[in-house]
């Protein structure tokens, strides 16, 4: 016989149409199912409620409907005598995501749009001659990706299929063989010229009509699996994953059917590869399938029970790990952990963030205080300007806290477990030195279905094949015990992980993350009346009704909700979900309040944080200022004030009280702001001073203020009026109108009241622009390399210069209630109910206000919208606690108790803690406070409590009490605390 002469591109491309023919062979016989009927579209329906449609015969071709509407048929067959004994399988294309039942059960998906192929599920695994089969299908118009680039949704393909797993088993084979050889340059080329000659040869042997030649050429692959790898290989452990977002290009009700599909097909998985273990996180994701289908999750615990199943994160959802309060990411944990607690039998230890974007620093406190020890993400690994330099390090947090961290290397949270993925996980792991192991999530996710049986039987065969990473299918839990092993020798990284990307979400859709930062308001208010109502024994504590708020608060904190990058049905539920937490706790609260006044004719302010106050409001009737002055945490009552406020009207305005001395251009900027106690004029330049930046990113809308946008400001119009709407002498208030951009309007309100330390600025601004960004800038005298700015129970420091990429990188960052920027002798802040997106570059603060990208929603912040900010000039250097105070006060309006009332604070701090939060323990016995050192300082506090207390302890996130009694000296309790610590307590 002649020999060929072989050339490596022509045998490759024989190879690839080889394996295409083995394919071809796994489904050896094909035929229609006997009956293919259809309904009419309808909305979200049970199987049972399926079941008693009107069904009309369908057939392929049959075009379906529009965005978001379910489709039901009904598939019935018969078992033809010769598939008796056989697996046989459905194959089904739509070009979008289908549920399958049997029996009223759900038993998997198919899904065939989009980049996540899924078009066959087993139906039957041994058939019986003649046996009946009938299935209903759920048919949904919305691919993976939502609508996104959808292609016309049709029934593409209907039947029921023979299985050969003889030619499965032979094509995937030759075929995962073929990856090894294809990939060339990531391997040793004498082992893949090797692979190429002997594949050639197993194309020579094999015939597709002659199975006697199957024998042959698997015998031949079967050698080439022979081959192992030597003794030192990276190693992997290649865990199954699908993850899924709560809501993103589809609205949270699509995700629950999304969960059904997902869970069952990873069900069928677990029953059929014992090696196999699956990694799911979002006890939400659970508690929608315990609901919709209870014999589904029942399948779930029985795999969690067997460690199969394997439980993550420990939190509701995936939040975002920026915008939500302290108590907020706390309370994921909490209702997270006690869900996988209470159904699964465990609690998480390990953090689960793979597609958040950006870690704040204090999240490996709050992971240790809720019992996780480890963290997982994948978000940062295509950062912007600069790369992490580690994979497997310790991650500690602006307290000291540490947790042991791993970003998987192969830079995607959907692996698909190809050769080509292990390689480059060995070739991009950056800590070869310290650890020899990486982990690879491998699942298609969104509703993809998570790991198919070929990804799972691909890495069966190249567990330990030469030229690939050495791979076993394994658990999160044992990694990461592995990696524990050796913390001391793992590099440090400090601070928060700042994703350099996705800075557009600190700004897009501000009225959901105007309605998260009230509804966290209201929620913390809530507790704390109904906390102390309880405890004084006025009004039982509404359990229900407040877990429910919370549970609905958590949930849209999901990242692609609260950050805007969502389409439009998710905002319209949100805001639903908003508007019913608003009504719940508005109720809840007063009646707290009237439970705890006695009868009478006259009013008393509450204050609902931990700071006194002495400040001017508006009566509860509305009609005329007053002043008033308020404990921590109690009651209060109206006084004398002892300043006045005075407007002066020229040329420009000037308001003045004790504190500062402002002036006014009639154009709507502050010309100057001196800080009195100083003397010293705190700005450079005029301040409130409003700019628009082009505002069209490269890719993302809805994510991304590019770096150019910086240069592209431009000043707004000025004011076109300016009315003196109060003159004092509690309250001087000056109001102007302006246009903004081509169709906008803006109507402002400049406030400064007696006593008072914050200029304040009540905005309304008609929004209409498209791809602008409105910001407002003040230029300050401050010269400072970095600002702070508020964190979860804390704060950062950023630089305010750009020397290197890594500062370049911070040119847009995201901050909760103020950023300060301060020197020596004076300090600047701004305060925001609302905002959380900034820049500060020099001396000059720059507040992000609105945005206007369109998509993935095409209506994203189109209308009305109110905010404030304020200006708080200080002395002397940081911490400042006096801005600290400012912004807990600016973001917490006191409260009318309408009734008798006696001033009386049911808990104050005296010292550098913050009490945040008081609620009633979870399991109903006493009360829980939760305090933070705000600053970065370390120091003593004295806890005064004004209710009855008999014991307190310290105790973790979750309650567990976690030390000893902390002495109770006249109701008042010694806590020494270290820098920026979480500090929880029980009281009873």
């Amino acid at each position: 016989m002649a020999r060929a002469i072989h050339h490596p591109g022509y045998t490759r491309a024989r190879l690839r149409y080889t394996a295409e023919r083995m394919r071809e062979l796994v489904y050896p016989e094909t035929r229609a199912p006997d009956v293919l009927l259809a309904s009419g579209a309808v909305g979200y329906l049970t199987a049972a409620e399926a079941a008693g449609l009107e069904y009309q015969p369908a057939s392929v071709g049959t075009e379906l409907g529009l965005s978001w509407d379910t489709f039901w048929f009904r598939i019935e067959s018969t078992v033809p005598e010769s598939w008796a004994g056989e697996r046989v399988d459905l194959l089904w294309e739509t070009g979008s995501e289908s549920t399958v039942w049997i029996d009223g059960e759900v038993v998997g998906a198919l899904n065939t749009g989009g980049d996540c192929p899924r078009p066959e599920l087993t139906i039957v695994e041994r058939a019986e001659a003649n046996t009946g089969l009938a299935l209903f299908l759920e048919t949904a118009c919305s691919g993976i990706i939502g609508r996104r680039d959808l292609p016309e949704i049709r029934l593409r393909r209907c039947e029921l299929a023979r299985f050969d797993p003889a030619a499965w088993e032979l094509w995937l084979d030759f075929a995962t063989l073929q990856q090894v050889e294809a990939d060339e340059e990531a391997a040793d080329p004498a082992w893949t010229g090797y692979l190429l000659a002997e594949l050639n040869r197993v194309c020579n042997v094999w015939r597709a009509d002659d199975r006697a030649t199957w024998t042959d050429a698997k015998s031949m692959l079967d050698a080439l699996y022979g081959h192992r790898n030597a003794t030192i290989a990276h190693e992997i452990t290649a865990v199954g994953h699908a993850h899924l977002d709560t809501a993103w290009w589809w609205p949270i009700a699509e995700t629950r059917r999304k969960c059904l599909r997902t869970f069952a097909t990873q069900c069928a998985l677990l029953d059929r590869y014992p090696e196999y273990r699956f990694a799911c996180s979002s006890a939400l994701h659970h508690a929608w399938t315990k609901e919709l289908n209870p014999a589904l999750f029942a399948r779930i615990k029985r795999h969690a029970e067997r460690g199969r199943w394997l439980p993550v994160g420990g939190s509701w959802i995936e939040p975002d790990g920026n915008l939500p309060s302290g108590e907020a990411h706390v309370r994921q944990l909490v209702v997270g952990q006690r869900f996988f607690e209470q159904e699964l039998g465990r609690r998480c230890a390990e953090g689960w963030l793979p597609d958040t974007f950006g870690f704040n620093g204090q999240l490996p406190q709050i992971f240790r205080g809720a019992g996780m020890n480890r963290f997982l993400t994948q978000k940062l690994s295509d950062n912007q300007f600069t790369q992490l330099p580690h994979h497997t390090f310790v991650w500690q947090g602006i307290d000291g806290s540490e947790v042991c961290t791993h970003f998987p290397p192969a830079d995607t949270l959907g692996a698909e477990a190809t050769v080509a993925e292990l390689r480059a996980s060995a070739r991009n792991f950056k800590d070869h030195v310290r650890a020899g192991e990486s982990m690879l999530l491998y699942g298609f996710g969104d509703g993809g279905g998570g790991p198919t049986p070929q990804m799972i039987e691909t890495l069966e065969r190249i567990r330990d094949l030469q030229g690939v990473p050495r791979t076993k299918m394994g658990d999160v839990h044992t990694f990461f015990e592995r990696a524990e092993a050796h913390v001391e020798d793992l590099p440090r990284v400090v601070g928060e992980l700042y994703y350099q990307r996705h800075r557009g979400t600190y700004t897009s859709q501000a009225q959901t993350k105007l309605a998260n930062r009230r509804c966290e308001g209201l929620l913390h208010d809530t507790e704390f009346l109904c906390a102390v109502a309880d405890r004084l024994g006025v009004l039982p504590y509404p359990v229900a009704d407040l877990d429910e708020a919370w549970r609905q608060l958590l949930t849209n904190a999901f990242h692609d909700i609260l950050p805007g990058s969502g389409i439009r049905e998710v905002y319209e539920d949100a805001a639903i979900d908003y508007a019913w937490i608003t009504t719940s706790c508005e109720r809840l609260r007063a009646e707290a309040l009237e439970a705890l006044a006695t009868p009478g004719s006259t009013a008393a302010p509450v204050n609902t944080v931990s700071f006194a106050r002495e400040e001017v409001v508006q009566q509860p009737d509305g009609d005329a200022p007053v002043f008033v002055v308020c404990p921590p945490y109690g009651i209060g009552s109206t006084a004398e004030p002892s300043d006045q406020v005075r407007l002066e009207e020229g040329e420009d305005l000037v308001l003045e009280n004790g504190q500062l001395r402002v002036v006014l251009s009639p154009s709507g900027e502050v010309l100057s702001v001196v800080e009195k106690t100083l003397g010293q004029e705190v700005l450079a330049a005029p301040g409130n001073a409003f700019e628009l930046h082009d505002d069209w990113p490269v890719e993302e809308d809805a994510w991304e203020v590019e770096p150019y946008h910086l240069e592209t400001g431009r000043p707004c119009e000025p004011a076109a009026s300016c009315v003196v709407a109060q003159d004092g002498p509690l309250v001087a208030e000056v109001a102007f109108e302006r246009t903004i951009g081509k169709q906008s309007s803006l109507r402002q309100t400049v406030r400064l009241a007696a006593h008072s330390h914050r200029l304040e600025f009540h905005t309304v601004v008609d929004w209409q622009e498209e791809h602008a960004l409105l910001k407002v800038l003040f230029p300050t005298v401050v010269h400072s390399p970095v600002a702070r700015y508020e964190i979860p129970f804390g704060v950062v420091e950023r630089p305010t210069h750009h020397s290197t990429a890594e500062d370049l990188a911070r040119y847009e960052v995201s901050g909760h209630r103020f950023v300060d920027l301060s020197e020596g002798g004076v300090g600047v802040a701004v305060l925001t109910d609302s905002k959380y997106g900034y820049s500060v570059y020099g001396g000059t603060i720059r507040v992000s206000l609105l945005r206007a990208p369109r998509m993935p929603d095409a209506e994203a912040d189109v209308g009305m919208h109110a905010f404030s900010y304020a200006l708080v000039p200080h002395a002397g250097v940081w911490p400042s606690a006096l801005v600290v105070a400012e912004a807990a006060a600016f973001n917490a309006p006191l409260l009318w108790l309408r009734g008798d009332a006696e001033p009386h604070s049911f808990a104050r701090v005296e010292g550098g803690l913050v009490l945040d939060t008081i609620k009633r323990a979870d399991d109903g016995n006493g009360l829980v406070l939760r305090l933070y050192e705000p600053c970065g300082a370390r120091g003593t506090a004295r806890l005064g409590l004004g209710l009855s207390a008999e014991t307190a302890t310290r105790c973790n996130l979750l309650e567990d009490r976690t030390g000893d009694a902390v002495p109770l000296r006249d109701g008042a309790l010694e806590l020494t605390y270290r820098p920026f610590e979480i500090m929880t307590l029980r009281i009873e």
